[in-house]
């Protein structure tokens, strides 16, 4: 669930981009409590993701204002 591509992420529309960004987030904190069996992997994929939906966003909001 945590892998999308940027072309992936450039479909969404804000609240729906929104939606993913707090569910990754939720996904990254039960990462985070499970992080002592090790899976640090998938918590990096998290927020590589997250990192990366944010960054679109942002991206889409500066051009939506000029």
């Amino acid at each position: 669930m945590s892998i999308l591509k940027s072309k992936d992420i450039r479909k969404l529309n804000p609240k729906e981009n929104e939606d993913k960004i707090k569910e990754l987030k939720m996904e990254l904190i039960k990462e985070k409590v499970s992080a002592a069996k090790g899976g640090k992997l998938k918590s990096k994929e998290i927020k590589r993701t997250i990192a990366r939906l944010m960054t679109i966003n942002r991206l889409n909001q500066s051009i939506g204002k000029k």
